[in-house]
């Protein structure tokens, strides 16, 4: 095989030492230490300088399709029914441009910050109608070359109450929606909302991912419907929960217990630091709860588990840059995590593990695999997240896919 270029002395994760990566025809020809000189040939190379390559960071939950509207909606309180309510009043007005210009412009940041791949809701009901829905599909097919996009048709306004929906999402599904997902929490019969969810993934055959249990109360959780469903209809691996800030709330047994059930279960979960920070403890006067459900102790239980960005520059989360290596740190500092082990393992659930999570095939650094390689400019995947080390170049299927050169100073120190 002609290998297209070689990318030398790059750092791993988990690895030890560096190592030399050989591409040919968009994948992976081989990976060797870098020392061996396996690669001897005389096609272009790239010096990674013991900077660390991984096949990029992967998002799991975002909504591009309500990014960017801070500026049409108001914050007043603060609150999860605030943004509910301001942003189903925005989308009302949403046009396929309107929201395919801010779609695009998010998904260009991810990529410049080394995102790979990206699972997106996309609101269908009847104040959005399909026009979210067209547009993320184009932005969909228009970035393929450089990212990898699936689509999740979500009813955030609830199901049973909102007549229209269900069929609206059935026809997403059948127009080429990726997976189904549903908002339980917003709906007045949030079990037959669940129901109903999982009967439409199961007419095709998609995976469900749900906002679940977006508040402090650890009482009247919704996830054991979930988890029932998930072993009634045999769809463990393909279930996905977001927020479940209750978990935050439960004593270390009941945590625990929890835990091993979603392992059991085939349920992954997905933490977003961001807007949990930003909308829960709000009643607190002092000492106010982080509401962030500790991730990592769950991936020490069993289950799945990843982090990733939600929204952006919304009444949701009226902040943030679509930069996964950022929300990696802040989940950190919040979960107080700081050992090499507990870093590496935050930096699995913005790659690998959010990855197998998103239902990602053929992620990996490995021969034979797609040629998706980020470059970051740290020397392992715990001083990534340290460090919220900056992606430096990207290459999707073996083509360059963006690069930011490191920044440099312009003069010398003196003194």
């Amino acid at each position: 095989m002609s290998i297209d270029f070689v990318l030398r002395s790059a750092a791993l994760p988990g690895q030890p030492g560096l190592s030399d990566i050989a591409v040919a025809a968009g994948r992976i020809a081989g990976i060797a230490p870098s020392a061996a000189g396996a690669f001897v040939c005389d096609a272009p190379t790239e010096d990674a300088g013991g900077r660390l390559a991984t096949a990029g960071l992967v998002e799991t939950h975002i909504h591009l399709d309500k990014a960017g509207i801070i500026g049409r909606c108001r914050i007043c309180a603060g609150t999860l029914a605030e943004a509910v309510a301001e942003t189903s009043k925005a989308k009302a007005a949403f046009t396929v441009d309107d929201v395919y210009a801010r779609a695009a412009a998010i998904v260009e940041k991810a990529i410049l910050h080394g995102t790979t791949r990206l699972r997106s809701f996309v609101e269908i009901d009847p104040r959005a109608g399909f026009r979210s829905f067209e547009a993320l599909q184009a932005v969909k097919r228009h970035y393929a070359g450089l990212i990898e996009i699936k689509l999740c048709a979500f009813a955030q306004e609830g199901l049973t109450n909102d007549p229209g929906t269900e069929a609206m999402l059935d026809a997403a599904l059948a127009d080429g929606a990726d997976l189904v997902g549903g908002c339980p929490y917003t709906d007045s019969d949030p079990t037959d909302h669940i129901r109903r969810i999982f009967d439409l993934a199961e007419k095709y055959d998609v995976d469900a991912d749900f906002h679940l249990d977006f508040d402090l109360d650890p009482a009247g959780s919704n996830l054991p419907a979930v988890l029932a469903e998930t072993g009634t209809r045999g769809w463990g691996g393909r279930v996905s929960v977001g927020h479940v800030t209750k978990l935050s709330a439960l004593a270390p047994a009941e945590f625990e217990a929890t835990g091993r059930r979603l392992a059991e279960a085939g349920v992954g979960i997905t933490v977003l630091p961001a807007t949990d920070l930003f909308l829960t403890g709000r009643a607190a006067d002092r000492l106010v709860p982080r509401g962030v459900t500790p991730a990592h102790r769950l991936l020490e239980l069993g289950a799945q588990a990843s982090i990733s960005t939600n929204n952006v520059l919304n009444p949701f989360t009226p902040f943030g840059d679509v930069a996964l290596m950022r929300m990696a740190n802040l989940y950190a500092n919040v979960a107080q995590v700081g050992t090499d082990a507990g870093l590496a393992a935050v930096f699995g659930m913005v790659s690998d593990g959010a990855a197998r999570l998103g239902g990602f095939e053929g992620y990996g650094l490995a021969e034979g695999a797609i040629a998706d390689i980020v470059l970051f400019d740290a020397a392992s995947a715990p001083a990534a997240v340290a460090e919220v080390a900056s992606a430096l170049k990207g290459w999707k299927a073996g083509r360059p896919s963006f690069e930011r050169p490191p920044a440099r100073l312009l003069g010398q120190a003196t003194g």
